[in-house]
């Protein structure tokens, strides 16, 4: 049932009389949130000052039937007929949350019309520029609105992480001829070093949806110019710019490289250990995202200020500005859908498996084997100090009042686990230590 705000009385020969009318509200805001176990409809004035409000729980809703889409239309239904029988007639709709309930308490709002005129006010983007600079230089600039304020930054940073270090790109990560000694020699022959050779491969930008790694090959006859078009590729990869120089071949030589193609995310760094005989690693940088920047623009509406998110994308033309976009926003979903699904039962398996104990004859044996080797004085005399463990356990078995081996070892594994903070895991670890001083 929708609640009303208690209207405030007017003062008449020192006693608080009530209003013969309720109070006429032109115009409002209806807030709609919905989340997984509830949805909350609030009208407010265009002040931001709550006039009334109901929930599936309000509503005689219990348990998991306070999520369902019956419940949300319902309490949407209640509010807005208490705020149309006070006058309402013009109100904006404003929509959060990734419930099921927040379109069928739309549908509910939407049926009033004949009694109050609804503006839904949704999040939207749109694509404001896009353009092709070059074959490897794609620009796009989006702006989503309206949004609270604060909401702008948060999107616009968790983006620009995600499009910088999330995307996965293609490169050619190793190079192997067995014509070339080392890195930094030069072939007779060909005008550029090696060196300058893997350079040229290392910028090449390839377009594919592969996964692992792919062979590919150059094989071609001098003298002539070799450039990305002469690279023979498997058949899911292919170049964007064919016209990108990789040698210039100035006598009638052979030239064969075979090349490694990988896909990944970030960058990889060559490191020496990785030089094997003939075969040479490329810094790969696979992000197909070359630089995303995000602005900001506030604005007034009416008595609430809102903002305007601008985001811009350069990429190297092996995604468009509008798929690197997405494949952000798919990223980031993809991050936190744990977080939606985590019910109950994921709650109890979490806390079950802390519960877990090791066999109890474990711990006692390695014990029993040390209590053989050494002697009761020595054990008196051994400090937990000289363990060298970690800061979290030493100082666990320290407010326990284990101070030696001995006490350790006169410690049960079940009065273990009762120690404040102390896990499974630090018996495992406690048993390493006893082993390896053994």
């Amino acid at each position: 049932m929708a609640k009303p705000i208690p209207k405030i009385g007017s003062r008449k020969n020192g006693r608080i009389g009530s209003r013969k009318h309720a109070r006429k509200i032109p115009k409002g805001v209806i807030h709609v949130q919905a989340s997984f176990n509830n949805t909350i409809v609030t009208v407010t004035d265009v002040r931001g000052r709550v006039i009334s409000w109901s929930s599936a729980g309000t509503c005689g809703f219990k348990g998991m039937r306070r999520g369902t889409p019956f419940a949300a239309q319902t309490a949407a239904g209640n509010v807005i007929r208490t705020v149309a029988n006070q006058g309402m007639q013009r109100a904006e709709v404003m929509i959060k949350g990734p419930g099921f309930g927040r379109d069928a308490a739309l549908r509910a709002i939407r049926r009033i019309r004949e009694k109050i005129r609804v503006s839904t006010r949704t999040l939207q983007w749109k694509c404001v520029e896009s353009r092709v600079d070059s074959k490897r230089l794609y620009y796009g600039r989006f702006i989503l609105s309206p949004l609270m304020k604060g909401q702008a930054d948060t999107i616009g940073i968790a983006m620009r992480r995600v499009l910088l270090g999330e995307i996965e790109g293609t490169c050619i990560t190793r190079a192997k001829s067995e014509k070339i000694p080392h890195e930094y020699s030069t072939i007779v022959g060909i005008q550029e070093s090696v060196h300058e050779i893997l350079t040229n491969l290392k910028e090449i930008v390839l377009r594919s949806n592969l996964y692992g790694t792919r062979d590919a090959s150059i094989c071609i006859n001098g003298p002539g110019y070799v450039t990305a078009q002469d690279i023979i590729l498997p058949p899911s990869v292919e170049i964007v710019d064919n016209t990108q120089h990789i040698a210039n071949l100035i006598e009638p030589i052979n030239l064969c490289i075979r090349l490694q193609i990988e896909r990944n995310r970030g960058y990889c760094i060559k490191r020496l250990k990785n030089f094997q005989d003939g075969s040479y690693p490329i810094d790969a940088v696979f992000m197909p995202v070359r630089n995303a920047n995000h602005s900001i623009h506030s604005y007034v509406n009416g008595n609430e200020k809102q903002e305007i998110l601008f985001l811009e994308i350069w990429t190297n033309g092996s995604l468009t500005p509008k798929e690197a976009l997405y494949e952000a926003s798919r990223n980031l979903i993809d991050l936190f859908l744990p977080f939606l699904h985590a019910g109950a039962e994921n709650l109890k398996l979490e806390k079950n498996q802390h519960k877990v104990t090791l066999p109890g004859f474990t711990f006692h044996d390695t014990l029993a084997k040390l209590r053989k080797n050494k002697k009761e004085i020595e054990l008196k005399s051994f400090f937990i100090d000289q363990l060298e463990l970690p800061p979290r356990i030493y100082n666990c078995l320290k407010r326990s009042n284990i101070h030696t081996l001995l006490d350790l070892f006169n410690t049960s594994h079940k009065n273990l686990m009762k120690i404040e903070d102390f896990r499974i895991e630090d018996v495992k670890h406690i048993l390493d230590i006893l082993e390896i001083r053994n």
